[in-house]
């Protein structure tokens, strides 16, 4: 049987036996080998870690499974959030299943549809704010600072917690860490528990090395690119569009402790990698996801070379939560046929030629 976080990963985690061991089935997620760009690349090994598995399709399920357990073991009777669109639905699913109230603050204009469906569905507390998600995300540390109410963004320590078990399956399913981590930088809690978890299992000795932390942002939202805050953030990859990360110093640390780099790849770049995906690998991430596979791909062209490495990028939510934006970029043709079968024949006759 299927193990949720809490459980698969208990004795790496902060939990007592006061902890509601909370599981809707996240994590033990697909480490899918590449078929098609491992060869382009001449990588030695590239995997992706398939987050969009996850309950509510991403990656935040992890941390939000552990945040709430340790909201509900500290008494709070709410949960709160700011969202561009994954932490809300996360949230709201897991307040729902434990039976709590979630209210969640999401920029005005700045969520996917299949996100906010999804937060709307579980039923929480939607409240649309005129600003930015650093903005907030401001709003929202204040309220819950002067009200019983367990905030559960990425500033919440233990959200990290349960999102490091990522990099302990990843050395679980591979035997080893690989030698590069590739994984889109958006508020930049996920590089740093990536990377706390590969330091962990490696101090256990479940690794024998550690990977370089390789980020990417996009470069209408790279602060920690730039250096500093960006006022307006705008990337077509809204799961990243965050002008001043909450885990700023933590994900440079991360860089530079591992010997990476996080950089930026631009909204073309992105949504190249992100058809690339698609159609010649069968991996529908959304578009942020994508920015980890644009950065391998840039970062070959500059003349990298990958051909002993070992190399995993993090997809780390499902295509489905943005589903305008893939009908917008399918410029495959619609074929329209009266029903017959001669005509069936000769349309699809041209197309198998």
């Amino acid at each position: 049987m299927r193990q949720g976080v809490l459980s698969r990963y208990k004795q790496f985690l902060d939990i007592t036996s006061n902890t509601p061991m909370i599981d809707m089935g996240e994590g033990s997620t697909p480490l899918v080998r590449s078929k098609f760009i491992e060869r382009q690349l001449g990588c030695g090994e590239l995997y992706f870690k398939l987050e969009g598995c996850n309950p509510t399709g991403s990656f935040k399920d992890r941390g939000m499974v552990m945040a709430v357990a340790k909201a509900i073991e500290g008494g709070s009777r709410a949960i709160i959030c700011a969202s561009t669109g994954n932490t809300s639905a996360s949230a709201a699913a897991y307040g729902a299943y434990c039976g709590i109230k979630t209210i969640v603050l999401v920029p005005s204009g700045n969520v996917a549809k299949g996100k906010m469906a999804q937060a709307l569905a579980y039923g929480a507390e939607v409240v649309v704010v005129e600003g930015t998600f650093d903005q907030s995300l401001e709003m929202v540390r204040n309220f819950s600072e002067r009200n019983s109410i367990a905030l559960v963004n990425s500033v919440n320590p233990h959200r990290l917690e349960g999102q490091k078990s990522a990099a302990f399956e990843i050395v679980d399913d591979l035997g080893d860490a690989p030698e590069y981590l590739f994984i889109p930088v958006g508020n930049a809690g996920n590089i740093t528990a990536y990377w706390n978890g590969f330091v962990q299992y490696h101090e256990v000795e479940k690794s024998t090395i550690k990977p370089r932390m390789m980020g990417f942002q996009a470069e209408g939202a790279a602060p920690i690119v730039i250096g500093e805050p960006v006022l307006e953030p705008k990337t077509i990859a809204s799961a990243i569009r965050i002008g001043n990360p909450a885990s700023w110093q933590h994900a440079i640390k991360a860089r530079d402790e591992s010997g990476g780099s996080i950089g930026s790849v631009s909204d073309k770049e992105i949504l190249e990698a992100y058809k690339m995906l698609s159609r010649r690998e069968g991996v529908f991430g959304e578009p942020a996801s994508a920015a980890s596979v644009a950065g391998l791909i840039k970062m070959h062209s500059n003349g990298i070379d990958f051909s002993d490495s070992r190399i995993v990028c993090v997809i780390t939510g499902s295509g489905l939560k943005d589903p305008d934006l893939a009908s917008e970029q399918n410029d495959m043709p619609l074929h329209q046929l009266p029903l017959d079968m001669d005509a069936m024949n000769r349309a699809l006759g041209s197309i198998l030629e």
